[in-house]
Parts: structure tokens; sequence; C-alpha cells
């Protein structure tokens, strides 16, 4: 666990807190106001005390739960906008001032629940993959909501019209609170680019003190208190006024329906979505800055512990917010303990100047949030208009904001949703389930054939396509594999599919893979899988999943393999027909004249060559030379295989290459003089002819055409070994 102050950082994280208090007192005092105001004008002061409450509890409580350094907690736009929609919608629905005031309390309460059931269940780290679309729609629709609960303040015309007739009724307007609301948000807007010693929010303030104060000069009734619909007014946090209030409040909890509560879910879901998106995107804003770490889901669980008890006792909840945040940082805070300085300086704050928050205008708290809307509306996405490839993430952008707008952010979120699975499926259809295409003469097994098997697979390689996959493969993108693999069902013996590099499979896309099966069964011909993990990046066990969608039921229709390499050697000894001689007929060792390297050699010459090799046998497993030995020999195989394996570093190696019989290997060391550059080792018992480096150079004293011949048909049978290496390389390449 991160320390939670150094002594060394206790002046900056002082300032820091201070600083931070400034931008996020003012601020949740506005939400307050916004969401209380809706029930009844009268009820604005009940919400700006709920505001302080809001910014000293979950200021506090985050800040000593959370483990994220000079994170700012505060009420927040987003609760803002849910809470006030939801007042409205229950006073329309003819419920009492009383019993709204209670259920937004339980609608605090559920959504912190929520939270905290985020962070223990591990969503945290899945909250930052929601698409950037639906996120830039979310909170433009919310700063858009903001800005329109603000209209009719701004204008000081009645809360019971909407914000358009505001807007076009100028007959309406007080231009009293016009004049104060235009030049707080000017100064919130323009302050901060002519100065940085003072943050935006308090230039506001003053500058909309300072324009009230100014007409009040002129008019004496803006100096009273009682009464002046323009002013927050006294805050009523005696014990006989808030606190009574809500204490009050609870014991009328039995009255709530169990209908009521439930109705609650879907706004309380909602709004702990939007609060934990709003945390988590200023805690990953501020790692950047810090080249620091956040833990998500610690941070979801203070933050839903600190909304539940902000709620519990009256408070509105919130979330880590930017603007307070980012004061924070630059005031010189380092640790959490600058958020336990802003939540105590907000509570002192207050209860010293309580009397003055009275005086507050309500255009003031309107500019600010209007001004805190205006900052939330994403202009990025217009970007998105100008190229075909993001046109549809801007249609996404702009129905999540019209569903907010329309319908609600309850709605938006589902949309919201609903969108961002559109989203994955157009990337996951869009891009090609198949990765590559080629045959096997194309992309040979690691098992070195003689020439004349090479030439066969050459000219019957085509009888066997491989199809290496890619990425999922589900219900969208079925369609693209069958009709890929449609054409090749009806001409191939063999169809190959590589699976190494497939992330999932759904049952859709097994009964394709049956079909296939099926249809390559009528044609005698076989369906081959290599790479079926036991484990996909999903967590399933694909080799389980096939045997239970029957796609593997029957082996004599369809095969698997652990690798692609073991897939396409065995396809290679069926076009050879090797399968079927091995099983008539024991491996019999090969003479010196049955190899592929001396056909058409004369007896004598073969003879005297016979004479200077030595007949060694290795038992399958056994190494016949190791990585660093002396190259000192060159083996002719007379029956069995050899595997070759090449080191890969840390003691790993990898299979590259079988020789097999009448096959040699070796030679490359043989012929440069330097040490084996990797392992082989006997796949089966093998018997070698054996040429040591130095019974040749006796050969090549007394037999010099004889040398000659023999270095000649090595050499060519690596050159020919090398050409096929290139092409492989280029195939793997692609692979």
């Amino acid at each position: 666990m991160q320390q939670f102050f150094k002594k060394t950082d206790l002046t900056g994280d002082f300032w820091g807190g201070l600083a931070a208090m400034l931008v996020a007192l003012p601020a949740a005092i506005a939400f307050g106001v916004t969401i209380y105001s809706a029930i009844s004008p009268a009820h604005a002061a009940l919400g700006a005390l709920a505001g302080i409450i809001g910014a000293t509890v979950i200021g506090l409580i985050a800040a000593i739960l959370g483990g994220t350094d000079r994170l700012i907690s505060a009420p927040c736009a987003p609760a803002a906008a849910v809470l006030s929609a939801f007042a409205i919608g229950l006073l329309q629905d003819g419920e009492s001032a009383g019993n709204i005031v209670l259920m937004l309390l339980l609608l605090g309460i559920l959504a912190g629940l929520f939270q905290v059931l985020f962070g223990m269940v591990g969503i945290g780290r899945l909250i930052k993959y929601i698409p950037y679309p639906v996120v830039s729609g979310y909170l433009t629709g919310v700063g858009l909501i903001i800005i329109g609960s603000q209209i009719s303040k701004l204008f000081g015309t009645s809360g019971e019209i909407s914000w358009y007739q505001s807007v076009t009724s100028p007959w309406l307007w007080d231009w009293r609170a016009l004049a104060v609301g235009a030049a707080t948000i000017a100064a919130m807007l323009i302050g901060p680019s002519i100065t940085h010693r003072f943050p935006g929010t308090i230039l506001g303030i003053v500058a909309g003190l300072a324009t009230y104060f100014g007409l009040a000069t002129q008019d004496a009734s803006l100096l009273e208190v009682a009464g002046n619909p323009l002013l927050v007014g006294p805050l009523g946090a005696s014990s006989e006024g808030y606190f009574a209030s809500i204490a009050g409040r609870w014991h009328e909890l039995g009255g709530i329906h169990l209908a009521q509560v439930a109705a609650l879910l879907g706004s309380a879901l909602t709004l702990a979505v939007l609060l934990s998106i709003d945390t988590l995107k200023t805690c990953v804003v501020l790692d950047q800055m810090t080249r620091s770490q956040h833990e998500p889901n610690r941070e979801l669980i203070a933050q839903g512990v600190a909304n539940i008890a902000s709620s519990s006792i009256g408070g509105i909840p919130g979330a880590g917010t930017m603007g307070a945040t980012l004061v924070n940082l630059s005031s010189g805070a380092t640790t959490r303990a600058s958020g336990v300085v802003e939540g105590i300086s907000a509570l002192v704050f207050a209860l010293l100047l309580s009397n003055f928050i009275a005086w507050i205008p309500v255009a003031v708290l309107a500019g600010i949030l209007i001004a805190v809307g205006l900052r939330m509306i994403d202009r990025e996405p217009l970007r998105f208009i100008q190229s075909p490839a993001t046109v549809f993430d801007f249609g996404v952008v702009l129905v999540v904001i019209i569903v907010a707008l329309s319908i609600g952010l309850i709605a938006a979120s589902a949309v919201g949703v609903a969108m961002a699975i559109v989203l994955f499926l157009r990337e996951q259809i869009g891009g090609s389930v198949v990765r590559h295409k080629f045959y096997v003469n194309q992309m040979s097994s690691t098992w070195h054939r003689p020439e004349a098997e090479t030439r066969v697979l050459e000219h019957k390689g085509d009888q066997a396509v491989i199809f290496t996959l890619q990425g999922s493969l589900f219900f969208g993108t079925t369609q693209q594999l069958n009709a890929l693999l449609d054409p090749e069902i009806k001409t191939r013996n063999f169809i190959i599919l590589d699976m190494k590099r497939v992330q999932s499979v759904d049952v859709t896309a097994a009964h394709l893979l049956r079909q296939v099966r099926d249809a390559l069964a009528e044609r005698h011909a076989l369906l081959i899988l290599s790479n079926v993990h036991e484990k996909l990046p999903n967590g399933r066990n694909l080799r389980e999943f096939l045997e239970q969608t029957g796609v593997t039921e029957n082996s004599d229709t369809v095969r698997l393999f652990p690798e692609l390499d073991s897939a396409i050697e065995w396809v290679e000894d069926r076009l050879l027909g090797e399968e079927e001689r091995a099983q008539t007929a024991p491996e019999v060792a090969l003479r010196l004249d049955e190899m592929e390297l001396f056909k058409d050699r004369k007896d004598e010459t073969l003879a005297d060559l016979e004479a200077s090799l030595e007949n060694r046998v290795y038992a399958a497993g056994e190494a016949i030379y190791s990585l660093g030995s002396p190259g000192d020999a060159i083996y002719l195989i007379r029956r069995g295989s050899v595997k070759i394996f090449a080191p890969l570093g840390a003691g790993r190696t990898r299979h590259i290459a079988t020789f097999g019989r009448g096959d040699f290997f070796g030679g490359q060391a043989f012929l440069d003089g330097r040490p084996r550059g990797n392992d082989a080792i006997a796949a089966s018992e093998t018997e070698f002819f054996v040429l040591s480096l130095e019974h040749f150079n006796k050969l090549a004293d007394e037999h010099k055409k004889l040398a000659f011949t023999l270095l000649a048909a090595i050499s060519r049978s690596l050159a020919m070994r090398l050409r096929h290496a290139d092409t492989e390389i280029a195939m793997l390449q692609e692979y």
C-alpha cells in the first residue's frame, strides 16, 4: 500500500487540497442547487447544503480508502444530470417533495453499492474498455443536459417552463440574472487564458458577485436575502433544519414500496457507471501526467463507500473530478493527504462562511454549471465526419447524445452498450478471419524428403489446402469463412485449418465446421485441425468444446494435430503413399547404392567409399550430436529418422527439421569445419553410415575423383535444401 503522506509533502498537500477545495466546493453547491431546485425553488438551500456535505464526505473517505495520489473526489456533473432528471420525473409522477428527497438519497446509496460491487468483481479494469465514441456521447449528453437544466436559472425565468421556452421568451427574462450569469461564464471561460494564478471557478464567482452587487447599487431589493429569488438563501443547517429533515425522511423509509426501490435500480446502475467512468478517466489522465499507476478496482470500492456515506447523511454522490484534481496537482500536492485537506477545508469553509453562501446568486451557480457543461462537450468526434472510415463512429456518438437528450441517460446507457457491441462486431466482421491460404506444395513440413519424393509433393501438393485462421470464429464471421472454404471443399482431398491465432469459437462456427467435415466426407476427403488449444484467451478449452459440439466425434472424417507441421507431415505421407507401405513391410536398412545421394555411381567406386564408412545404431531419443560439438562427420540414414532442434535461447529449442531413411544430415558443419549449430536426436531406433572427416581426407588422397563426386552430391543436396528453405522462410514470414 502506498504511504499516505510524507513529512516533506505536507506543505504541497495542504496548498493543493486548499486550492482544489476552491474549485470543488462552489461546483458541488451548484450541483446540489440544481438537483434540489428541480423539486421546488424552496429546496435550493437544501441542495446547497447537500453539495457541501458531498464535497466533505466524499473528499475525505475516497482519499482515505482510495489508492490514487492527488485524486480529488467531489460531487460531479453526471450525478447532477441523473439526479435532477430523476427528481423531475418523480415530480411529474405526483410524488411528494419529502419522498423525492428520500428517493434521491436511496438512489445515491444504491449507486455506491453498485460501485463497490464493480470493484469487488473486478469490473474496474473492464470499464476502461468501453469504446471512446460511447464515452464521448455520454459525456457530451451529460454536458448538454446540465446546460439545458440551467437555462431557466440563467435567464431568471420560472423553472416550470422548458429551456427552449426560456430562450424564445425574452419578455420573461430577468435581465439582472442574465447579466450575473453571463459575467460568470465569461470569467470562467476567458479568465484562465489571462491568468493561471486563480482557478476559473473562483474567477467566475468573483465576476458574478461583482456584477450582482454592482446591480444592487441601483436596486436596493437585491440587498435583501429573505424572499430574494435571485439568491441561494439561508442554508438552514440547524438541528431543526437540514439534518432534522433528513432524519425524518429516513423514518419514512418504511413507506417506500418495493416497486419504487426496483424502479431505482436502472437509474442507480446508470449513475454508478457514469461516476465510475468519470473517476477512472480522471485517474488515467493523472497516471499519464505523474507516471504512476492507479488501482481501478480499489478506487471504485473507495468511491462507492464514499457515495454511500455521503447519501446516507443527506449529501449528493460524486466521483474523481478532473478540474479539482488538476488544480491539486499544479498546486504541489503529492499524496492522498491532499484529498483529506480538501474535504476538511470544504467543511470548515462552509461553516465559517455559511452566511456568505446565502448571498451567492443562483445565476452564478447556473453560470458555473453551464461553463462546466460546455467543457464536457467533446468536439473531437467532429473529425470523424471527414473520413468514411469513421463516419459510423460519429453516428454512434450522435445516437447516444440524441437518446440522452430525448429519452434519458438510462436509455442512453442501454443504447451505448448496444452500440459498443455493434462497434465490436463491425471490427470483427470487417477483418479477415483467414490470415493466409496456401497449399502443401508451397509450404512443406519440417521432414526433409528425398528429391524424388519432393518432386511428387510438388506435383500432388495442391490436393491439400492450408488455411491459417485468426481472430474470433463466431456468428458474425462464419459466412465469410464459409465463402472462402466452399470452393476448396469441392476439389481438395485435404483441408487443413490451423487455429493457432484463433481467439474464440462459438456454437455457430462449430456448426459450420461440422458442415465442412460432412461435405468433405461425402467425397472421402478429410478435415484436419491443427493447434487446437486446450485453453483459448477467453478461458475456453477448444478441444473440449469441439468434442461437445460434435465437430470431432468421428475420427474417420476429422483429424486433430497439436501443431501445423505435424498435420502437414501426415498429409505428405498420404500423398506419397508411405503410410500404406509402412503398414505392409517393415523398414529395412538401405545399402549405399540404394541411397538417393549415390544413385548411378559405379559399384567399385561405392565399394571404396563403403570401406571408409562406419556403421552405427542409435536408440530412440539418443543424442547423435549436440550444439557446439565438432562438425567432424556426416551421417547417412540407412533406417529410422532423426529430428534436428535449433536453439532459441534461455535453454529452449525448436524442432526445425526431420530426416528419414535414405537422407543425410550434418553436411554443413562437415563442409565448413565449424562446430554444430543444433542438436540431432534419434526419433526412432536409427542406423547410419557415418563418414568421419579423417576418413574422408584419406579417401580424398587416394580417390580424388570420388571425393569430388561425393562433395558435389552433398553440395547439390544442400543447395536444394537452401532453395527450399528460402521459400519456406518467405512463407513463414507471411504465416
